[in-house]
């Protein structure tokens, strides 16, 4: 039996998409509007690349607010294997179970200890026998090895996960899923080709205006734009690590924090801890900056 999406799950358009993730609190554009509504339509995972601190967690959790439906994440990292990505046997249970069933025949105990009470779900396969829709997020895909990227093919393939001793499981409820990846190292063609694709790179001055005004509704326009100026001037340097959106809206709430209104060169050394994390990117910053040392 093929797995079917909801009723009422589709976005009826991409303005829609738009005003929906918005009203989630993601300020999105058109072309993540457009990948977002065929990503959908087309029943096809999502594969959003870009600079760690872009968004694109943030757009994951913003679907799945605005769908109104579950978050499954998968927090990949190095060492993730099927075990921890799609399942595994509850081997203390099956050991309890294999001492009291003593006396019985293997052939009886192997059919009980793999069956469904024995079974750990972990999160694809959570998705995958979810009986509603979801959103199946695979966070930071690129620090998996190939090995561990190859298992997910059969789920972006066939939405289906194949248990030896259990046979074949088919997605109940398609889920909505999005991949990200910070660009660490090359994805196989066979996982792209199964994607469609994204790239999400820094924003717009304008658009980040326009983030950090509804994020950190208390403060001002023009302290919103200095802000954002400052920040996309930082990101020009060559740094260790290039502030990120969210590190922006950290910044602005700072200043609030402070009852600092305007953005002055004290002001900036006071608070650059908040924006940048190596001591060597806040000297860059200080003399790009021409921001003299604290005496």
């Amino acid at each position: 039996m093929s797995a079917s999406r909801g009723p009422g799950r589709r976005f009826a358009g991409i303005d829609e998409v738009t005003q929906r993730l918005e009203s989630a609190g993601y300020l999105s554009d058109d072309a993540i509007a457009t990948v977002v509504h065929l990503a959908d339509r087309l029943n096809k995972p999502l594969l959003v690349e870009g600079p760690a601190g872009v968004g694109k967690t943030e757009l994951a959790k913003a679907v799945a607010a605005t769908l109104d439906f579950p978050l499954i994440r998968l927090q990949c990292y190095e060492g993730v294997d099927e075990t921890k990505a799609l399942y595994e046997w509850n081997y203390k249970k099956q050991l309890l179970r294999i001492q009291a069933g003593q006396g019985a025949g293997w052939e009886e105990l192997s059919e009980d200890i793999f069956s469904e009470p024995f079974l750990l779900e972990r999160p694809i396969l959570k998705a995958i026998r979810s009986a509603e829709p979801c959103v199946l997020l695979i966070d930071e895909i690129d620090k998996l090895d190939f090995e561990a990227e190859a298992l997910l093919l059969e789920v972006l393939s066939d939405w289906q996960i194949t248990i030896p001793e259990m046979g074949t499981l088919h997605a109940k409820e398609l889920p909505f899923v999005v991949l990200t990846s910070n660009n660490e190292r090359e994805l196989s063609e066979a996982l792209k080709r199964r994607c469609l694709y994204l790239y999400l790179d820094y924003p717009s001055a304008e658009r980040e205006k326009q983030i950090v005004l509804q994020r950190v509704p208390a403060i001002n326009e023009t302290l919103a734009e200095q802000v954002v100026r400052v920040v996309k001037s930082i990101r020009e340097l060559e740094l260790k690590k290039a502030p990120s959106i969210a590190e922006t809206l950290d910044w602005a709430s700072t200043l609030l924090h402070l009852s600092i209104t305007t953005l002055d060169a004290e002001a900036i050394r006071r608070t650059m801890p908040v924006l940048l994390k190596f001591q060597s990117d806040i000297a860059k910053a200080k003399e790009h900056l021409k921001i003299t040392p604290e005496k």
